[in-house]
């Protein structure tokens, strides 16, 4: 299953328009703009069942072109669940099964702690797997998705500009987390 960078145009939302004489100007927003984080998590709860609208959602409200889920086998093995298009297509394959410990989604969950990488092209802490870098991304954070105390999965998203999230961001990305940890 994949999000289409294009299908966030259904998520977009016009919420002015005004007419002076001839001329017509209209706005449009996307849902994470000014839009406050309880209103995104209710958002995000009702779409949890759905990884790839979750994973729209929070790409807009976090203004991020990519993003993963993954979520953790009873193999002990995080599998990719949701996907955005900013990953070309021959790096499927190698995210598709991530062991725990490997790569910023396999750390996340096994440090159960958030990775941020405020510059993905330039990150020499090995971190990141080389082949990351093919995905032209520079911001980027991955979250474990957190059930109690238990890592069940991770969530990452990238911007194509550097980026360093604020601690309130990283707060609310935790969130969501959790919110797509959560089983019916």
């Amino acid at each position: 299953m994949r999000a289409s960078l294009n299908d966030n145009v259904l998520y977009k939302n016009l919420y002015e328009l005004r007419i002076y004489g001839n001329h017509r100007r209209t706005q449009v927003r996307k849902f994470g703009e000014n839009m406050p984080n309880e209103s995104f998590l209710n958002q995000v709860r009702v779409a949890a069942q759905d990884p790839n609208r979750a994973l729209r959602l929070t790409l807009d409200h976090f203004h991020a072109e990519t993003g993963t889920i993954h979520e953790l086998g009873s193999d002990g093995v995080l599998h990719l669940t949701a996907w955005t298009d900013g990953i070309p297509d021959h790096l499927l394959p190698l995210i598709r099964n991530i062991p725990v410990g490997k790569g910023i989604a396999g750390l996340a969950v096994e440090r159960q702690e958030p990775v941020d990488l405020c510059n993905l092209q330039t990150d020499e802490s090995g971190t990141a797997r080389p082949k990351a870098r093919e995905t032209g991304i520079k911001g980027s954070i991955c979250v474990p998705m957190m059930d109690d105390d238990r890592a069940v999965g991770a969530l990452g998203i990238g911007t194509v500009e550097e980026r360093e999230f604020r601690a309130d961001e990283i707060e609310l990305l935790m969130a969501v987390g959790r919110l797509l940890a959560q089983k019916p």
